[in-house]
């Protein structure tokens, strides 16, 4: 049974059981219950306004893997893009920077090997 009782144009009372005004002296620090109430309220509200949105906070983890596998792919196309345009134009790049870029370009290929393992 809903009841109200209207005291002016702008007030009006809500009943509530006594545990639910137990709960909200308990959790509204220093706001008066009214205030409280309302905050809850506006905070439901725009909560539910928010749901609309397709906005997320964090990301999934299958999400990650995907973009990590995505950055491992442009990295490896970078440096395989840079030794193949060094040896083009003929730079007398040392052996040894060959050989360590290589090594990197194994080491991208094995950690995307092993996290699509994951």
């Amino acid at each position: 049974m809903k009841r109200t009782l209207l005291l002016d144009e702008d007030d009006l009372i809500m009943v509530v059981k006594e545990d639910i005004v137990k709960q909200i002296d308990e959790n509204r620090g220093e706001m008066n219950r009214t205030e409280f109430v309302n905050y809850l309220i506006q905070c439901q509200l725009k909560k539910e306004e928010n749901i609309g949105h397709t906005s997320q906070e964090y990301i999934s983890k299958e999400q990650f893997q995907a973009f990590s596998r995505q950055m491992i792919s442009v990295l490896h196309n970078f440096l395989q893009f840079f030794v193949s345009y060094g040896m083009a134009m003929g730079r007398g790049q040392a052996d040894t920077d060959i050989l360590s870029l290589s090594q990197q370009l194994e080491s991208f290929e094995a950690t995307e090997e092993e996290s699509d393992e994951l």
